[in-house]
């Protein structure tokens, strides 16, 4: 990492060539008409996130491969069918309430960037940059690398039926898709967005052939496995916060539009009617799809289920059981590509702060995509799907992501008082983001309990972050020789890439 530094050389040589490459892209071999998706104008980010793009960011990224694999985390530990229910119900809102406080910073500090950005105006440089430090080394690889492998192996079960499927096929089908969604990123912000509103209509058309027959059979009686439905038996009312833990996280990615505020049409309007609509939406998919669980299973045949919408399909629809992997391959697939789509954007914008090197913040100069700041992921994720033990550095920091979003919203009451003349388009009561900072804490806290050794190691290892501040940022006398290597890296990544930093 390195401060920002001059790099004149470089795009110099790009802008000499840059109005002549944009005319060849736009036209066709018959010289009659240029592809539409290669933008004109000045070299930035363009305001490309409709309100049904913005509501297919977050679907997309909310509703991934745990409600059709495993919703069974909330019923082992809230001990009855009826209190799940209501776990998933309370989860919803409480998200809410998170999501409503970060429509407030989305509409007050209109940055992209997220965590990163709204931790950064309210805590200052170093808080933030430790958040970023976690992501780039840890959290993000990661959870795409776990995401991308469960696209890789329900994209071949239907292949390999009734089979296992070998590990490394399905970890080079992960590759595929990982390269394929870093791909798409690259090439168009349009194509991205048009994408994902159809990845997300397919995960709801999923939900809707699992709700539709569930409904009919509730309808048609099938109430058996809702009588005495809050009576706890083995389960104590103890192991609530554990099932309010998992449907927690079965309700991560409310935040991922706020990544991308600089690219939403109208953010004012938009970010909030967003995250009510797509919270809703995603609430009521959850819920309904849970009691169309139960109008098939049973309490303990739901918990028996490694794959708990292949059983539904299985008992209800017969051979077309097999549809079900493709779906989830699918869901699983719109959840890589929102969150490479937005948390993109948090490293655009850290370079842009000068906590990563300049040419994360420099945009294609035909694609108008920040195509550095898609792949420099890319190597990371590659290198820990094939060699580094994933799911060990995911608990080591899961419970991170909820502290520091919790500081995020804290910074949100601790703005009123720092700056109350600030620009307020949309403001939520203050008992939103208090409740949702005590949630966010207590599964800090519930973490530390319950998992000391892994949540200790998660915390040193976002310790690393104090020293590579001061290394990386605040210490930045270098050599000349070292300095003038630096920049000549720049360069030739900025002409390799064909980037250049954004017009404003």
């Amino acid at each position: 990492m390195i401060r920002k530094s001059a790099s004149t050389c470089g795009d110099q040589v790009i802008a000499n060539g840059q109005n002549s490459s944009r005319n060849e892209a736009r036209s066709d071999l018959n010289g009659k008409q240029w592809d539409s998706d290669v933008p004109s104008g000045k070299v930035e980010l363009r305001k490309k996130v409709t309100l049904l793009r913005g509501i297919s960011i977050i679907i997309g990224t909310i509703i991934g491969a745990g409600i059709f694999i495993s919703p069974k985390g909330i019923l082992k530990h809230s001990g009855s069918v009826g209190m799940s229910l209501l776990v998933w119900i309370a989860c919803g809102m409480l998200s809410l309430f998170g999501a409503l406080s970060y429509a407030e910073l989305g509409t007050c500090i209109k940055k992209s960037g997220g965590h990163y950005t709204y931790i950064l105006e309210a805590f200052g440089p170093h808080m933030a940059f430790i958040r970023l430090w976690v992501d780039l080394i840890a959290i993000r690889p990661a959870g795409l690398a776990v995401i991308s492998l469960a696209f890789g192996r329900y994209i071949l079960e239907p292949l390999f039926m009734p089979c296992g499927i070998p590990p490394i096929a399905i970890k080079l089908a992960t590759a595929i898709g990982i390269t394929s969604v870093m791909y798409l990123n690259s090439m168009s912000v349009t194509w991205t967005a048009r994408i994902q509103i159809f990845l997300t209509f397919s995960k709801l058309l999923a939900i809707a052939i699992i709700i539709v027959p569930g409904m009919y059979q509730l309808f048609k009686g099938e109430t058996k496995n809702f009588d005495n439905a809050f009576e706890v038996n083995s389960v104590q009312l103890t192991g609530l916060p554990l099932a309010f833990y998992s449907g927690m996280y079965a309700y991560a990615g409310w935040f991922y539009l706020n990544f991308v505020t600089e690219e939403v049409d109208n953010p004012e309007r938009t970010v909030p009617l967003a995250i009510c609509i797509s919270m809703a939406i995603v609430t009521t998919c959850y819920v309904l799809t849970n009691v169309a669980y139960f109008t098939v299973m049973s309490a303990e045949e739901l918990l028996a289920s490694t794959a708990v919408a292949v059983t539904f399909a299985e008992k209800l629809m017969g051979n077309f059981s097999m549809v079900v992997p493709v779906f989830v391959a699918l869901s699983c697939f719109g959840s890589m590509n929102g969150c490479l789509f937005a948390f993109s954007r948090m490293f655009y914008v850290a370079s842009r702060e000068g906590h990563l090197p300049e040419v994360l913040s420099m945009i294609h100069v035909q694609r108008h995509t920040p195509l550095a700041a898609v792949i420099v992921l890319y190597p990371m994720t590659m290198f820990q799907l094939f060699v580094g033990d994933i799911y060990s550095l995911l608990n080591f920091m899961s419970f991170l992501r909820w502290l520091f979003i919790g500081i995020a919203v804290l910074g949100l009451i601790y703005l009123r008082y720092k700056k109350p003349e600030l620009h307020r388009p949309f403001k939520v009561p203050l008992f939103f983001p208090i409740i949702f900072c005590f949630t966010c804490f207590f599964m800090v806290f519930l973490s530390l309990y319950s998992d000391p050794v892994n949540t200790g190691i998660g915390f040193a290892i976002s310790l690393t972050g104090i020293p590579a501040y001061y290394i990386f940022i605040v210490f930045n006398r270098r050599p000349k020789w070292l300095q003038n290597a630096l920049d000549s890296v720049n360069k030739f990544l900025q002409i390799l890439l064909q980037v250049v930093p954004a017009e404003h």
